[in-house]
């Protein structure tokens, strides 16, 4: 049986509207993590995000996954629902939110995952990044097509624009999944966050701080602090959200 620890971080940054959101549920075998970064102005964002999330989290505690297909459909159901709040000329009239979900299975040892947007989940192993969701955004294509370095995202002039998201037409939403090939171990460590850290934080600070982390809530402290001073000059800078599961190690003998 796998000893999870868990930790939280969400700030509004210098925002006017806190649009992330995030949380998680645990049955006696298995742990479910949720993060979303909403869109929609005037606090239809931080309405998307947080129905994203009771959505996604309510519906996989009634129905438990076992295998990203299965998440992958708890997410377009969400979808569906996030559609049908939206109200005309209220805030919830043009709601999105970008969402990630991360389920490990605390018996099995294994590890599923599903988002859409540009919402990250990381997963480390001896303090390297072992696997990395792949955004669905317009600088990640660029990316892709070889246009773009990869080094050069966090800084593109179209980082923010999203491919697909939640709230966008059934047909048109985009959801991708992974299943673990190997098994959680005791040692491993998650990383679900908004594009509010990883735009700040690239992969060489995120295993530097891991690496002088003793647990869950001192690495998630030391990414706050990281944040705060990549941005301390930037007074409009954007929400930003972690959700830390540390598989606790094992002992030494």
């Amino acid at each position: 049986m796998l000893s999870l620890e868990v930790a939280l971080l969400s700030d509004q940054g210098g925002r006017k509207y806190h649009e992330d959101a995030c949380g998680h549920w645990h049955s006696p075998a298995q742990l479910c993590c949720v993060l979303a970064d909403g869109a929609g102005g005037h606090g239809g964002g931080d309405i998307a995000s947080k129905l994203s999330v009771q959505e996604l989290i309510g519906r996989f505690a009634r129905a438990p996954t076992h295998e990203a297909e299965a998440l992958t459909h708890l997410l377009r159901q969400t979808n569906d629902v996030l559609i049908e709040q939206r109200w005309p000329g209220t805030a919830r009239q043009n709601m999105y939110s970008t969402v990630v979900c991360l389920v490990i299975d605390m018996v099995g040892h294994s590890a599923h995952w599903a988002h859409a947007g540009d919402s990250r989940m990381y997963w480390f192993r001896g303090g390297q990044l072992i696997c990395r969701t792949h955004d669905h955004s317009i600088v990640q294509s660029m990316v892709d097509a070889g246009l773009v370095a990869e080094a050069d995202m966090r800084h593109h002039a179209k980082r923010s624009e999203l491919s697909s998201a939640l709230g966008v037409a059934a047909d048109e939403l985009e959801v991708s999944g992974g299943d673990s090939a190997d098994r959680v171990r005791p040692g491993d460590v998650f990383l679900l966050c908004s594009d509010g850290v990883w735009e700040h934080l690239d992969d060489s600070v995120l295993q530097r701080t891991l690496a002088a982390a003793a647990s869950a809530k001192a690495w998630i402290d030391a990414l706050d602090a990281e944040v705060k001073a990549a941005t301390r000059h930037k007074p409009s800078f954007d929400n930003y959200s972690a959700l830390v599961v540390w598989a606790a190690p094992q002992p030494a003998t």
